[in-house]
């Protein structure tokens, strides 16, 4: 790890230099890279720095107390020493979690489909609910929310909304989001009071570059239709909502939030490109059985990963065994304390895997 370590101080040392030198700034993409790869390591070399100063105060006071007789400066040496310890400790699990491999994906915008699972009407209410808790989390984030699609009940759910979350780190957050969400409450739609218990699906994909999923557009059937829904006065006149069919696998995407059919089109490759990239991140998982495993919840979309009980006024994540009795709040888009629960676990799976392997 230290020889690691040592490596990646001199790596930054060298962007340092190269960024100071006249015109690297002109090109504008090794600059982009470089400030990048600086972004990356610049916390590491930082966490290092305190390491190698924890280490050189427990030397120093390993000296002092070989070579001094005053008692009281025995005693300072001796705090310095177990503080010294006691940070070493702390800044060396910091150190390994930093050092863990990068999911190439985090820093991606991302794509979230949410659909209305067993339930009915309720379920769809729910969905809905659940859009307007990621919205306000993307918002709070100051991530760009877009619509993309949008599929109503006609009671204020939603059957199916899909859309985009613009915001550099968007997939390393929302990544543990994808799988079944369930809500247990009494439903508007039940006059008995009984408790009923609703799902929805969430499926968070990382958005594809061009140079990550190559599309064929010979594969692609589009069809163009009238929107329907809000949209103001134009959306019902012109033929400029857009359904996109790539024929190899079946998939489906209808866009019609914007009011321009090519601007629709470009909308609908995205959320294919990001489906076909979203497969191959899949087939990959299943590939490495072993490394699905030592994840929390960022595969099988069929996993039941958390619980929305009104009645007790709590929310549940199943992966990591963490309850909150905060559920208004939630729902409003306060998930980071989830979400950061939900990291620590990964981080620690992982930590354990490295360390059985040696």
């Amino acid at each position: 790890m230290f020889d690691k370590l040592e490596d990646l101080v001199k790596r930054l040392e060298e962007i340092l230099n190269q960024l100071g030198e006249p015109g690297v700034a002109n090109d504008q993409n090794l600059y982009r890279k470089l400030m990048k790869e600086q972004a990356e390591l610049t916390p590491i070399v930082e966490k290092y720095t305190e390491y190698k100063q924890a280490k050189e105060g427990i030397e120093d006071s390993l000296a002092l107390l070989e070579t001094e007789s005053d008692e009281e400066m025995r005693e300072l040496a001796k705090e310095e020493l177990n503080d010294c310890k006691e940070r070493l400790g702390g800044i060396e699990d910091d150190l390994r979690i930093l050092l863990l491999p990068k999911d190439p994906n985090d820093e991606k915008n991302v794509v979230v489909e949410i659909r209305a699972g067993a339930g009915g009407d309720e379920a769809a209410l729910f969905a809905a609910e659940l859009y307007r808790m990621y919205v306000h989390f993307a918002e709070e984030n100051r991530w760009k929310p877009e619509m993309i699609s949008l599929n109503e009940n006609g009671i204020g759910g939603f059957k199916e909304v899909v859309f985009m979350i613009n915001g550099s780190g968007a997939y390393s957050k929302l990544k543990y989001e994808s799988g079944v969400h369930r809500v247990q409450r009494i439903p508007v739609t039940e006059s008995g009071g009984r408790i009923h218990t609703s799902t929805a699906t969430v499926a968070i994909m990382p958005e594809a570059e061009e140079v990550d999923v190559e599309i064929d557009m010979n594969d692609c059937k589009f069809d163009v239709f009238r929107a329907s829904g809000n949209g103001g006065q134009c959306v019902n006149t012109t033929d400029s909502a857009v359904r996109l069919t790539h024929i190899p696998t079946g998939i489906v995407i209808s866009c019609q939030d914007e009011k321009s059919q090519l601007k629709n089109k470009d909308k609908a490759l995205k959320v294919l490109r990001s489906r076909l990239y979203d497969l191959k991140l899949q087939e990959a998982q299943d590939a490495e059985a072993e490394a699905r495993r030592s994840q929390v919840g960022t595969g099988d979309r069929s996993e039941k990963i958390r619980t929305y009980n009104f009645p007790q006024g709590r929310v549940t994540d199943h992966r990591i065994k963490f309850t909150s009795h905060r559920l208004q709040e939630v729902l409003n888009g306060d998930i980071q304390e989830i979400l950061d629960n939900l990291i620590a676990a990964d981080q620690s799976a992982k930590l354990a895997k490295m360390n059985e392997e040696g």
